[in-house]
């Protein structure tokens, strides 16, 4: 009998111990759980890897200066997102990227690297007028988001300024009088800036930047007036987490 009640004893003993541990390794998965939900909110970022494709015109062009053709651009880049608000939807961003547009217009660019000629001409005289620019980029923007951590669709708006250094530029015209192709033209602006404004649903979204000033630098001329264009570019934005 005694044995009995011993053998009684000890699956009690052993059942409140295997109760009390499943308990304490409930509580601890319990924990993590509630530990790595903190963790992946506090975590949350919009860090994103961006291209764009555009729609490229000029704005202030002199007389007669017209654009031909569609002339596109595209860039890509990486920024760094930093949200300065509790529920993270509102944020300042950094990052870095590459820009490449070309412009076609019946502005002949001529001469040569060290001493280019600028004319207007009649759009039937040539086959081909266009020059190109490639930048490296730095954008600042301020971002409003209606994302959360666990949706990645949400409406947004993103606008900033962009820094754009010129890394390298190529013009080409053939006309009746000859073709010239210039790389590396001195009298485009080496420091570009503008604004931009990004706005959308998910990862489409619609992109408008403005340049602030003059692709060329002051005082280079055509026909007696000032070359002071500045870009105008439209097109979209996709963002990719």
């Amino acid at each position: 009998m005694a044995s009995i009640h011993n053998r009684i004893r000890t699956i009690i003993i052993n059942g409140g111990l295997l109760l009390s541990f499943a308990s304490g390794f409930a509580q601890e998965i319990q924990a993590v759980k509630e530990e790595a939900t903190v963790k992946i909110d506090s975590l949350y970022r919009e860090d994103q890897f961006f291209f764009s494709f555009t729609y490229n015109t000029l704005q202030n062009k002199p007389a007669d200066f017209s654009q031909s053709k569609f002339a596109t651009g595209f860039s890509a880049g990486f920024v760094r997102d930093m949200p300065i608000v509790k529920d993270r939807t509102v944020a300042i961003a950094s990052g870095l990227g590459f820009t490449y547009n070309n412009y076609n217009q019946n502005l002949a660019i001529t001469g040569t690297n060290e001493l280019p000629v600028y004319n207007i001409v009649d759009t039937d005289t040539y086959s081909k007028s266009k020059f190109s620019q490639l930048f490296i980029d730095v954008p600042l923007e301020v971002r409003w988001r209606t994302s959360t951590y666990q949706s990645y669709k949400f409406w947004r708006i993103y606008g900033g300024v962009k820094l754009s250094y010129l890394l390298y530029n190529k013009s080409v015209f053939n006309g009746d009088s000859g073709n010239t192709t210039l790389t590396n033209n001195k009298d485009f602006n080496k420091l570009v800036y503008g604004l931009y404004l990004a706005v959308g649903n998910n990862s489409i979204n619609v992109y408008t930047y403005y340049g602030l000033n003059p692709i060329f630098k002051n005082g280079t001329q055509v026909d007696g007036q000032n070359l002071s264009v500045q870009a105008l570019n439209m097109g979209l934005i996709f963002y990719i987490l």
